[in-house]
């Protein structure tokens, strides 16, 4: 059997069912659709509300410093990235990078995501434990995720104990990439939720500003909830798939 049958016969059944349509695929072709659903959702509606200015009239930089300097942090640089919502906090840095269409952008859109990235940095201030857990984890999850697929698809090469010992830990591999995941989850609302809270206590947006913000960081949530019950889904089918394989030898 070659390398390219092995990785097919994961998506069509060659090595589990023979060579017809794998009913577990159907795991897969969820998952991608939520993802999809939920990327084209969050787009539509920052583009919707990226054209309302803020009342305010403040950059998504500006917000950024503004919400910082309320929450008394100093020590994290504010940079411009480029790309379209590709803003994010690193903590092993202490940078908070804004994107092309959030950093100079006035728009309530702009502003809710910039306020979103500093309720990361705040969280890190205040050594919030999921974000410490996730930062704990990011390490693991990305050896695993590395490790998960080369050590699945050698173990399909034996049919021994030594294949499903392979097999099995390439699934447990996956699992601390689908972990990631779900500790990600309560991170991120977390951040809109502090968002929220410091854009009205500051009054950098207004009551009807912060209805529309708000719905531009709940699609944006969607968009890590879809990524998790993908991984979740996948994870699932490689369960089934691997263990009738196991099953049988």
């Amino acid at each position: 059997m070659t390398m390219l049958g092995l990785v097919l016969g994961l998506g069509y059944g060659y090595g589990f069912y023979g060579f017809y349509w794998d009913p577990t695929y159907w795991l897969v072709i969820v998952g991608a659709v939520i993802c999809l659903i939920a990327s084209a959702r969050v787009q539509s509606v920052y583009r919707k509300y990226s054209r309302y200015r803020s009342h305010s009239g403040m950059t998504g930089a500006q917000t950024a410093e503004r919400i910082l300097h309320y929450a008394g942090i100093y020590d994290v640089q504010i940079l411009h990235v480029r790309g379209n919502l590709t803003d994010h906090y690193n903590p092993a840095n202490r940078t908070l990078s804004l994107s092309d269409s959030v950093y100079n952008s006035t728009s309530v859109a702009a502003v809710g995501v910039a306020a979103h990235e500093c309720g990361h940095a705040i969280q890190h201030q205040k050594n919030y434990i999921p974000l410490k857990l996730r930062s704990a984890i990011v390490p693991v999850a990305n050896l695993g995720s590395t490790l998960a697929w080369p050590l699945i698809i050698i173990g399909l090469l034996f049919t021994s104990e030594t294949g499903n010992f392979l097999i099995t830990l390439g699934i447990v591999c996956f699992s601390l990439a689908v972990l990631f995941q779900l500790v990600t989850l309560p991170v991120e609302f977390n951040a809109s939720a502090r968002a929220m809270r410091i854009l009205g206590e500051t009054g950098i947006l207004g009551r009807e500003e912060l209805g529309k913000t708000r719905k531009v960081l709940s699609a944006a949530a969607l968009t890590y909830v879809a990524s998790a019950a993908a991984s979740i889904l996948q994870l699932l089918r490689l369960i089934i798939l691997t263990g009738g394989r196991r099953d049988r030898d």
